[in-house]
């Protein structure tokens, strides 16, 4: 392996570090931000990183999707109890799962392996869903959370059509 295949996975490594990391941090207090901030760095960066590279790798998607599922995962361990979460955001979320899940299968129907489409939508709701965490403190849950469900919503309905057709990232 050389240094250069090494520096996109390490980027993304230390996504999974750092989500590891504030598992051990109170939610909102100074470190976590601190944390929280590095990690959403280490997601913009590794595939651009990558490609300047020219180090692209299948086994970096998967790294580049495993740290993500894993950021993900302790950031709504930490995070949800601390947020009032009404009921109406409880059922659009499991909406939207739902309709992501039927993405994963449909994919692997149609196109006989796990696809995960890096569409423009799939990075603008990635983006409404890391900066969240910071406008909490100025802008209420039920005022910003409309809004990302329903790009969430539209980006997983378009990721679906996309697998149907066969498209690729875009």
């Amino acid at each position: 392996m050389s240094a250069k295949v090494g520096a996109a996975n390490l980027i993304t490594g230390t996504r999974i570090l750092c989500s590891i990391a504030l598992l051990f941090c109170q939610p909102f207090s100074p470190p976590f931000i601190v944390i929280y901030l590095i990690a959403g760095i280490t997601d913009m960066i590794d595939g651009p990183v990558a490609r300047k590279t020219e180090t692209v790798s299948e086994l970096g998607a998967k790294l580049d999707t495993a740290a993500d599922f894993v950021f993900v995962a302790v950031c709504l361990w930490k995070l949800l109890p601390s947020l009032a979460v009404p009921l109406w955001l409880w059922i659009w979320i499991v909406l939207i799962a739902l309709i992501k899940m039927v993405n994963i299968i449909s994919g692997y129907v149609i196109q006989k392996k796990y696809v995960a489409l890096h569409t423009v939508m799939n990075k603008v709701t990635g983006t409404l869903l890391f900066i969240l965490p910071l406008t909490l403190p100025v802008v209420e849950l039920k005022h910003s959370a409309p809004l990302i469900c329903t790009v969430a919503t539209f980006a997983a309905i378009q990721e679906g059509l996309y697998i149907r057709k066969g498209k690729k990232d875009l």
